[in-house]
């Protein structure tokens, strides 16, 4: 493990496109596994969070061909049952979303499955799925840990599923994983299961249980899943480019002064544009041109130029639609002009990294002016935006987003820095500084 030299940039030129979303790609597997008939995958993402989620179903009996030259994958689906037992436990690595979704389909399976996850997943919380699952029906065994003078249930994890009853859920914790998982086990319940939201999560799961013809019903924040209807495969899907990845180069040429890129067929799911949403507000200058719906999701180019950024506050209930995006907004908001304040950031503590840690000691040490407080019992960040960013010695905390974070600021300081790790992008984003490179001027 070498550190990674980041020399300073002057601006960014040209176009990309990008491999499909991650929550998109994780989702569109699952469900054409569960599902009747082939599903062929397009523009499906080669990292390594998504091959875990791919794997596991190979362990589970489902046929999976690869073309990952050509980014395509094809799923042979065996319907909702057809899933059969794994000789040995499944290791999902770090990926959270493929944990917390396969429990909702092994929830209704009759067999008894062993989940194993890597170092930085076992210390994340899992009670948040695993309670709703036993209250239809599943037998769950974790790592039982006091955290916070509270228990709480961690990786690895043994489910036992079975006949399920539905059931009706008011989220507490403003997650799609969870609410994912929930509706996943609602396919196999008896009669109607709900999940009442009371902040918005991206909706990638019921959009796709929809193509392939669930019985699911949304009205507000409330969604209805009828169990027991086998899911049909509508014969291909086309996986719209990673809007979490486009934020890296939007925020960068935002920065960077006389840039301007064009990101082409990016998503554009009203619940994942949070991150166009803020950058507006804090006078970035973004385009979207060609917004088209494909299949079930709406997507479409952009156009990014240079400006100047001005702070901005984010409030809690913006958190939900940019989760993945607060890491790089803070790099925005050390480079704008006044103060901004993230509000209502918790979630950012049981990521990869507790994020809310990596980022500001980072931005701390390249001249940012960064403070982290409890307000009303909720974690706030205030950061007053510097002139110049100064190159570093950063810590990538072995988080993803946090590494692609420091790259970003690291190209638009004063002078030369670097960073200790790098190999933890594969994790969302292999090809990441290809495309940068591509990029620079």
């Amino acid at each position: 493990m070498r550190p990674f030299s980041i020399n300073p940039t002057s601006c960014l030129k040209g176009e990309i496109s990008l491999l499909g979303d991650k929550s998109i790609a994780h989702r569109s597997v699952i469900i054409s596994a569960i599902a009747q008939g082939k599903t062929t995958i397009k523009n499906f993402p080669a990292n390594k969070d998504c091959i875990y989620t791919l794997k596991a179903f190979q362990r589970l009996g489902i046929r999976i061909k690869q073309d990952l030259k050509a980014s395509t994958i094809t799923v042979f689906g065996k319907g909702l049952y057809g899933l059969k037992r794994s000789s040995s436990p499944i290791f999902v690595g770090d990926s959270g979303t493929t944990l917390r979704l396969i429990l909702g389909v092994l929830a209704g399976q009759h067999f008894k499955v062993k989940l194993i996850a890597g170092r930085s997943l076992s210390q994340r919380p899992m009670s948040r799925v695993a309670t709703p699952l036993r209250m239809m029906g599943a037998k769950i065994n974790s790592k039982l840990k006091t955290q916070n003078s509270k228990l709480e249930e961690y990786p690895p994890i043994t489910i036992s599923g079975g006949q399920l009853k539905s059931a009706t859920f008011r989220m507490s914790v403003a997650s799609a994983q969870v609410k994912s998982a929930i509706l996943f086990a609602g396919l196999y319940a008896k009669g109607l299961t709900t999940v009442i939201e009371q902040i918005k999560t991206r909706d990638h799961t019921e959009r796709m249980l929809k193509l392939f013809k669930a019985d699911i019903k949304l009205k507000q924040n409330n969604i209805v899943i009828r169990g027991g209807k086998e899911l049909v495969s509508p014969g291909e899907i086309n996986l719209p480019g990673d809007i979490s990845s486009a934020s890296f180069f939007i925020v960068l040429a935002s920065i960077l002064p006389n840039s301007e890129i064009l990101i082409k067929n990016v998503n554009l799911n009203p619940a994942r544009v949070g991150i166009i949403k803020v950058l507006k507000r804090m006078g970035a200058d973004i385009k979207i041109q060609k917004l088209k719906n494909q299949n079930y999701e709406p997507m479409g180019d952009l156009v990014v130029k240079s400006s100047i950024l001005k702070g901005t506050v984010i409030r809690e209930d913006e958190v939900p639609s940019l989760i993945d995006e607060l890491p790089i907004l803070m790099v925005a908001a050390s480079c704008s002009r006044g103060s901004s304040a993230f509000e209502g950031i918790s979630e950012l503590r049981v990521k990869e990294t507790d994020r809310i840690k990596s980022m500001s000691e980072n931005l701390k040490k390249m001249g940012a002016r960064v403070k982290v407080y409890k307000d009303k019992n909720k974690v706030k960040m205030v950061i007053n935006g510097a002139e110049k960013l100064f190159g570093s010695r950063v810590r990538s905390f072995r988080d993803h987003r946090t590494a692609m974070s420091m790259v970003v600021a690291g190209l638009t300081a004063s002078t030369q820095g670097s960073i200790d790790d790098i190999t933890c992008m594969n994790k969302s984003f292999p090809g990441f500084l290809r495309q940068l490179k591509g990029l620079i001027s």
